[in-house]
Order: structure tokens, then sequence, then C-alpha cells
């Protein structure tokens, strides 16, 4: 890898206003090395021009304004939809506008929950973001079900035998990620839905971590629902996705009630617009919508295939890199036969993750330190956290060895 692969698809890192020249400093003149791209992905120039444009020159609100700029931003506003739903090889009627996947994921948990009771099952894994785990988790409380918790092998990939073992007739939702934002394995979702199918349970992902990423096909996938948010694609932050099947979302109810989402209302009942519509209450996140949109055209343009390639191979570097330092140890799948996502977790021994990612940041290597919201992961490996780094499309070879400088010079500091 060299510093060539900073391109790729002739997108240059000066496509991100924070790692251009002037501005790709930390605040005592170090260069600035972002490895952390999976809290947040940073920001192309096209996605700001697109939502800048729309404050600047149709500032107006969706559905229903009989003039020319209501009716532009409510053009950009489905024309985003429509994109979403290509990159997901979705319909556009399938894709709802949410703040987020948090958001995403608790709706759906909101509205299946109250048809769950006691003798019930939820199988969801153990490396769940809290957005996952907590919702299904407090439901549980609430309607007398279980939830269940898929393990880990040693090789930190899940465990199927397991997954075997508890997803059966009881079973009534499978709800996992798809890649872990803490360990960056990659969950088999093929083998998982196959084994939900066989007792008609629902699935749901979590794809946070892959939208943008990797290749999705809702189609070839075959979930019943998808969640993912703006930010981790190159997006804004603020919009995300949920993505149901037509039939699924058809025979939910509202989650919110207000403007938009109705057809009728009279003094004693109320008739619910079509999906998505019905989904979206009140006015939407115009402008992330319409960033959103333009980062589907970036990562379309930049092509989601090499976006993948990229990300793995900088996280097989630093897993090699990183090899060679002393007391490191990583958490996450090491075998180059395995699929991973961009995600490299480690601790030294005898520092914890917190002190590590604190140098690291003084060294303008941004990183995160911590339990990633995956606390019965970290409980569950015996572990306070980890320090994370995670790549995007704009790093490369510098940046590791930039991180590999900066443990050392960490390690030498704590241990001295």
């Amino acid at each position: 890898m060299n510093e060539q692969e900073y391109n790729i698809a002739g997108l240059s890192r000066q496509e991100f206003p924070m790692l251009q020249d002037a501005a790709c400093r930390d605040r005592n003149g170090r260069p600035f090395h972002y490895l952390d791209s999976a809290a947040s992905a940073l920001t192309p120039e096209s996605v700001l021009r697109a939502m800048d444009g729309y404050y600047r020159q149709y500032r107006c609100n969706v559905h229903r304004g009989m003039y020319d700029e209501s009716a532009r931003a409510t053009e950009e506003y489905e024309t985003s939809r429509i994109k979403v739903a290509g990159l997901l090889n979705a319909a556009p009627e399938e894709i709802v506008f949410t703040r987020g996947a948090t958001e995403s994921l608790n709706m759906v948990a909101y509205k299946l929950a109250a048809r769950l009771g006691p003798g019930d099952e939820v199988v969801i894994s153990i490396m769940e973001h809290h957005a996952n785990l907590v919702t299904w988790q407090q439901f549980a409380k609430q309607y007398g079900f279980k939830v269940r918790f898929i393990g880990l092998r040693d090789d930190f990939t899940l465990d199927m035998d397991e997954a075997r073992r508890l997803i059966g007739p009881q079973t009534k939702v499978v709800s996992v990620m798809h890649v872990s934002n803490a360990l960056g394995t990659v969950l088999p979702l093929g083998e998982l839905h196959d084994l939900a199918r066989q007792h008609g349970a629902t699935v749901i992902v979590d794809a946070a971590q892959s939208v943008g990423h990797r290749p999705i096909d809702v189609q070839t996938m075959d979930c019943d629902f998808l969640a993912f948010s703006g930010h981790k694609m190159y997006g804004p932050t603020g919009i995300g996705v949920l993505y149901g099947k037509h039939e699924r979302l058809d025979a939910l109810d509202p989650f919110l009630y207000g403007g938009d989402m109705i057809l009728e209302v009279t003094e004693e009942d109320s008739k619910w617009n079509g999906p998505p519509h019905k989904f979206e209450a009140g006015t939407p996140n115009i402008a992330g919508a319409i960033g959103l949109g333009a980062a589907v055209d970036f990562v379309t343009a930049v092509g989601v295939e090499n976006i993948e390639r990229h990300e793995r191979a900088l996280a097989r570097r630093a897993l090699s890199r990183l090899a060679d330092v002393p007391g490191l140890k990583i958490y996450g799948p090491t075998n180059d036969e395995l699929d991973r996502g961009g995600v490299v977790s480690f601790n030294v021994e005898g520092i914890h993750p917190h002190d590590m990612a604190d140098i690291l940041g003084g060294e303008g290597v941004c990183t995160r330190g911590g339990h990633h919201c995956a606390m019965p992961l970290m409980r569950r490996l015996g572990l306070p956290g980890t320090t994370r780094a995670s790549f995007g499309l704009y790093n490369g070879e510098k940046d590791i060895e930039a991180l590999q400088s900066a443990i050392l010079k960490a390690i030498k500091t704590l241990k001295a």
C-alpha cells in the first residue's frame, strides 16, 4: 500500500474539507490522522454543497406546497429516497427516513415487541450495539418475553453452534448487526436468516457499519427490516433509514402521530397514509435527506466494492503492523481468510484504553477508547473496553504508520 492508494476511483483526500491541506492539522500543528470512521465518517464536499444548496436556494417545506421552491424541495427529498432504494436494491416506498439507526431499530422493536409475551423469545448477538440490545432488553421487561444472546468463538466470530441451539419454534425475532462496530466481526447473515426462516421469525439487521462500506442487496439478504445512519456512510448527522419489506411496513401502525402521515382525520378517528409516509410524521430532516442522497451518489461514484476492498486492506495492514508491538492484543478476527470490517480494536497490557486513546489523540491520531456502546460484549470478554481504530476510504499507509508510532510512544510514556 502506498500514498497513491489515498486516491480511489479518481477521488482525493482533498474532497474532504477536514482533510484538506490547510485544515489537516491538530491544535498543535501536527498532521491529523482520522481513524474514527466507525463512530462517524467524514463528510465530502459534494454532500456539503447539496445541503448548502437546499438552505440557500429552496429552503421550503416538502409536500403540498403549491409553488416552485417547495416543489423542488419535495422533488429533491423524494429523489434521495429513490437513490437510497437503489443503493439497497429496494423499492422507494420501502425506505423510511428517520433520525438514525437508533431510531430505526427502536421504531421496529416498539411495534413488534407489543405482539410478544411470555414464552416468546428474541435472539440477538452478544456483540450488539446498545441501540439494538437495550431496546429488546427493556421491552422484554415490559411484555414478558425473553432475550437470548448468541456468544462468540475464540476467534471472535459468532458461535453458530450456539445460534442453532437458541433459534427455535419459540423464536419470534432475530435482530443482529451485520458488522461489529467493536470488533470488526462480520456476522454470517445468510446462515442466521436461514435458521430464522425455518421457524418463521422476523429478521432485523443493524447495518450501520456496512451500508456504504460494502455492497448491500436486501433482496439477496431477504431481511424483513434493515437500519442504518447517514453519518457513518459519509453523509450528514441526524438522518437515517429504516428499510422494511412493503408488506411488513404496511402491517405496522405508525410510530409517531402528526402532519403528513395521515389521509383523513375526524373528531372520532384517523386514517393513515401508506408507507413510507405514515412513519414520517412532522417536518422531516429535509437537508439531511438531501445530503444523504448526495452521499449515496458519492459512494456509488467511488464504487462500494472499491471502498470495501480498501477498508479491508487497511485493516489487514494495521493488523500486520500492530503484531510487532510488544504487549498489544487484538480483539477481533485476525485470520486473513475471515471477512472483517475496517475496525481494529486492541489493548496494551497494563494500559487502560482511555489512557491509550488520550495519548494517541495528543499525537494527532484520532481513535476511540471505551466500550463502544457494547458493554455486555466487553463484560463477556473481561475488558474495561478497548482502543479502536477504524478506517475510511480517505485513509492510507501514513495513517497506519502514525498509529503504530503513537502507540509505541504511549507505551514508552505510560510504562516509563
